[in-house]
């Protein structure tokens, strides 16, 4: 059975990624891409989904791992009574080469039995390969995929239950390597790659990449560990940002809310680039804005909320009833149904994310600002009406408090832009958006009785995403209402210190059951106690929201604070995104008390 989510790490080579277990075991890969079919599946199911293990004959879970420095070089320890043995994996970024994963099995001390096995299933562990020997390679062909397995000489392979099992004694200062290619099975031959000579330059090219990095607060390891995990879920060729290396991992154990996050949603990925700005990394946020344009060219009445990695508009969405699901959690879906959803908050993110590009530097071309005046256009003309909001639910449309308040942002943002760059646009218009949309929103997603922001017009619920109201200056932190609706997220929507989207019982999502607490919102309540003064607060549960985290570093999208696990696919980009601000919020405080001044509430990014 596959690991709790927590025990898995990540490994990248920016095109697609891998989940490996604390046994070894890589539960889930998809090639070539982030959203390919996978080879390995048993993150949704068991062994017969397809995996590769390479462990200790005789041992379970590991003794230790780590990183390797600031890398996505993954090094995994055990210690067993015979001795100790290292497996080095990692995924060298590829050019243009087939995609790899390479495991470098070192001796550390004594003599250790070693097991590897590895049992391919592409097509998400529906099809079982024909596996052939050729020299030094084991060859898998199904279909339109192939899978090369180099072995080092002398490591010899037999068939065993539908896996090519390797047995072999690994002793101290022996290095035993393993390199899986992928290509198309029509190809006839692999190109070879010297697996030393790979380790070297993909630790080279992390740390090339992360020399880049310019937050020095306290919380550098964790920031810098969530950069390079949000740099890990963009798609080198094209600039888009998928949300999830993951499919399907639960947002409760047993339950339905199972979805593919193996795509490029226009909000996530505009927060990954505000954090990414924010760490000092310009080439990601051309390039994303180079994918935006393209994604999205047309009609802006068909704007999606979410794109494959290339730009495809068409993700449908189809329940795999062949697989068990993750803890029996069904169904296991992949493809997205919100690529025909309304959500209006995604014109915000995006005008803001430009925004923050042309603050950092980055030139405003004149193709980008043709294309931000047309979906100001659209926008201007659609603010009002009802959409599916940001948490996507199936419940129906409705008036969203965070859309208004986001469609707010885009028309703010552009009015900067269009005084800061002196192009052309339609700025009286774009403020007088902007006016309505305050006035509308004080009016309708406000309640008097209470004090507070709602989570939707003629409701009286509560939603975290209200929080917004102040992150992205649309009302000063100083604000009594501002200040009310912070107090009553906190005390109201807390979950065991963490903080639910909204209430499990409120019906709005269309989706039976509960779910756990959502850490973008923790974070996000970390932002707003400390931009209205309760510092110590902040640091408090922005302390209890990184413990969260796993060994090595990562969060996923929500947390069980009842059995203390981690839910929902993993690593989540719009985790790692509120942790990198947060730690930059708390720090600037920090250095503005020390120097005996009031830190200013930046009203220019909602990440």
């Amino acid at each position: 059975m596959p690991g709790r989510i927590e025990d898995y790490a990540l490994l990248g080579d920016l095109r697609t990624a891998a989940l490996v277990g604390r046994d070894g075991s890589v539960d889930w890969l998809c090639l070539p891409r982030f959203d390919s079919p996978s080879c390995f599946a048993a993150l949704l199911g068991d062994e017969r989904q397809g995996r590769w293990q390479i462990a200790p004959a005789a041992a379970g879970p590991c003794t230790d791992r780590a990183y390797r420095g600031d890398t996505l070089i993954l090094e995994t320890t055990w210690e067993t009574p015979d001795g100790a043995v290292r497996v080095i994996d990692f995924m060298p970024q590829r050019g243009d080469h087939s995609p790899r994963l390479v495991r470098l099995v070192e001796g550390l001390r004594g003599s250790v039995e070693m097991r590897s096995d590895l049992r391919l299933r592409f097509n998400y562990g529906r099809i079982a390969p024909w596996v052939r020997r050729t020299g030094h390679h084991r060859i898998a062909v199904a279909g339109p995929d192939s899978a090369w397995l180099r072995l080092a000489p002398g490591v010899h392979t037999y068939g065993h239950d539908g896996a090519t099992r390797s047995e072999f004694t690994v002793r101290a200062g022996d290095r035993v390597p393993f390199v899986l290619t992928w290509q198309p099975s029509h190809q006839p031959n692999t190109h070879r790659v010297d697996p030393d000579r790979a380790l070297r330059e993909t630790t080279e090219g992390w740390q090339r990449w992360t020399a880049g990095c310019r937050y020095e607060g306290a919380w550098r390891d964790a920031v810098l560990r969530s950069l390079i995990t949000l740099k890990a879920l963009a798609y080198r060729p094209t600039g888009g940002i998928v949300a999830a290396a993951s499919a399907s991992l639960p947002e409760r154990i047993g339950g339905e809310r199972n979805w593919d996050y193996r795509f490029c949603w226009l909000r996530d990925s505009s927060m990954t680039l505000s954090a990414l700005l924010r760490g000092g990394f310009r080439e990601e946020a051309a390039a994303w804005r180079q994918w935006l344009v393209r994604a999205i060219a047309g009609d802006p009445r068909d704007l999606q909320s979410v794109y494959g990695v290339a730009g495809e508009r068409r993700l449908p969405e189809v329940a795999a009833d062949w697989l068990p699901g993750y803890e029996n959690s069904v169904p296991v879906r992949f493809g997205n149904a919100a690529v025909d959803q309304l959500q209006l908050d995604v014109y915000g993110e995006v005008v803001d994310t430009l925004y923050l590009a042309l603050r950092a530097g980055i030139p405003m071309e004149r193709h980008v600002w043709v294309l931000l005046r047309i979906l100001m256009s659209f926008l201007e003309t659609h603010w009002q009406e009802p959409d599916e909001g940001l948490w996507e639910g199936r419940g129906g449309r409705r008036h969203w408090v965070h859309s208004k308040v986001m469609s707010w942002v885009a028309a703010d943002r552009a009015v900067r832009m269009a005084r800061a760059t002196g192009l052309p646009a339609p700025v009286d218009r774009w403020e007088a958006m902007r006016d309505a949309v305050h006035a509308d929103v004080c009016a309708h997603g406000y309640d008097p009785g209470r004090g507070v922001f709602v989570q939707h017009y003629g409701s009286q619920e509560l939603d975290a995403a209200t929080l917004f109201v102040a992150k992205t200056g649309f009302l000063p932190p100083d604000d009594p209402r501002v200040i009310r609706t912070v107090d009553a997220v906190r005390d109201e929507l807390d979950h065991g210190g963490f903080v639910r989207r909204y209430a499990d019982d409120a019906g709005i999502d269309g989706l039976p059951g509960s779910e756990g607490t959502f850490l973008a919102c923790s974070f996000w309540l970390a932002d707003a106690l400390a931009a209205t003064g309760r510092t110590d607060a902040a640091r408090e549960l922005f302390g209890r929201v990184l413990a969260s985290a796993n060994d090595v570093g990562l969060l996923s999208e929500e947390w069980d604070p009842a059995a203390r696990r981690q839910l929902g696919n993993t690593p989540q980009a719009f985790t790692h995104v509120a942790l990198v601000n947060t730690a930059f919020l708390l720090t600037e405080a920090a250095e503005a008390a020390e120097a005996g001044t009031t830190a200013a509430t930046e009203a220019a990014g909602p990440a």
